[in-house]
């Protein structure tokens, strides 16, 4: 499952005891449990070797776990920060998108006021729906 971490997980980390017999660390982590309990038995370790390879393979499969969970958590960090930067750039467009529609507005009033006023010292009659503006 996570055999493509195993080159990396060893690379920094300091061996565990070492192992009572000849199955290499990334082999006791891809080997399936029915096949190191073959492979063991066939090797005649006592209770105690076996106990002690099982316990070694148990924590080196957490480590995998480990790392893959680091990673992941790494990976999503950096997916959310980027979609935080994105967010934010839309945020600031939107806002300055929203004042440039606001002074439109403001001058487009001022032009109307303008025009009302023009209109009412030359006696123009305005429509009834412009009047209540």
């Amino acid at each position: 499952m996570l055999n493509w971490l195993v080159p990396i997980l060893h690379k920094n980390v300091p061996p565990l005891s070492p192992p009572p017999c000849d199955i290499s660390d990334d082999e006791l982590v891809s080997i399936s449990v029915r096949d190191l309990n073959r492979q063991l038995k066939l090797r005649g370790l006592c209770r105690e070797d076996i106990i002690k390879m099982k316990q070694r393979r148990r924590t080196l499969k957490n480590r995998g776990y480990a790392a893959s969970c680091r990673i992941k958590r790494i990976e999503q960090k950096d997916e959310l920060e980027s979609e935080r930067t994105t967010e934010q750039t839309d945020i600031e467009k939107m806002v300055s998108d929203n004042l440039s529609m606001r002074s439109e507005i403001d001058r487009l009033y001022q032009n109307y006021e303008a025009l009302k006023k023009f209109a009412n010292l030359k006696n123009i009659p305005l429509p009834q729906d412009l009047e209540s503006l």
